[in-house]
């Protein structure tokens, strides 16, 4: 089987073609994608995969795709090509987590925290149990960085991941451990997501939204909020545009 997996989430992005048969999973050819031009580079990129390998999209038999967090303008872009290649093709879609990504990657096992610099100082937080290459998520949440500090107190963790040096540099002035790793591209995601594909855990192409993580209306109006969470859920999803 050969399928694309699609990460459109950061500042930069990418495509990776892969195939998969019973013993073997590899990934033939990545194509690094520009921030600020995924619109433009996209389905030309997508496109010149499947030519230099002698492929139609017909040949596809599946997608992963990163639903975030991250931007709501890159998000929308990749999510955006997969739904229509999906709705042609009648192909399955399997989504997977950044925060998810970080967890499987880790190499840990047991309970796990990871985190994203979401930007005003907020955090992307996700709780994690991880056994093997499979994470069972617990929570994800946006909380404020005086949040995370107490959440991950709270939690007691076997450990703590991001890819944000932000995040490790939060921990360290709270005495708190948090090991930087590699952030999660559209190759190491492809294999995540092939489980996923392999196990029918997928969803239909009116299912496939991007993952923002908001606060809850709750907790943005609630007299207890913080400054930088009383934003509208409007706002805090256009945060990264």
């Amino acid at each position: 089987m050969f399928f694309l997996s699609i990460d459109t989430s950061g500042k930069s992005g990418g495509i990776s073609l892969a195939s998969c048969d019973e013993k073997a999973f590899r990934v033939l050819e990545s194509a690094p994608i520009a921030g600020g031009t995924f619109s433009a580079q996209l389905v030309p990129a997508l496109a010149s995969l499947l030519q230099k390998h002698g492929l139609k999209a017909g040949d596809l038999g599946g997608f992963v795709a990163v639903s975030g967090p991250g931007s709501f303008t890159g998000l929308r872009v990749g999510l955006s090509a997969v739904k229509g290649l999906s709705e042609v093709l009648q192909k399955p879609i399997a989504v997977v987590s950044l925060l998810e990504a970080l967890a499987v990657l880790s190499g840990k096992h047991g309970r796990v925290v990871t985190a994203l610099d979401a930007g005003r100082e907020e955090v992307y937080c996700g709780i994690y149990e991880v056994a093997g290459t499979h994470a069972s998520r617990t929570e994800e949440n946006l909380i404020s960085n005086v949040e995370f500090v107490g959440r991950v107190k709270d939690e007691n963790p076997d450990e703590i991941f991001t890819s944000d040096e932000s995040i490790v540099q939060l921990g360290t002035d709270a005495g708190i451990r948090v090991h930087k790793v590699e952030r999660p591209g559209s190759e190491s995601v492809a294999r995540i997501g092939l489980q996923k594909l392999r196990a029918a855990d997928t969803v239909r192409v009116e299912e496939l939204d991007a993952n923002y993580i908001r606060r809850s209306d709750a907790e943005i109006f609630s007299s207890g909020s913080r400054t930088t969470g009383s934003s509208s859920p409007s706002q805090n999803a256009s945060r990264h545009r």
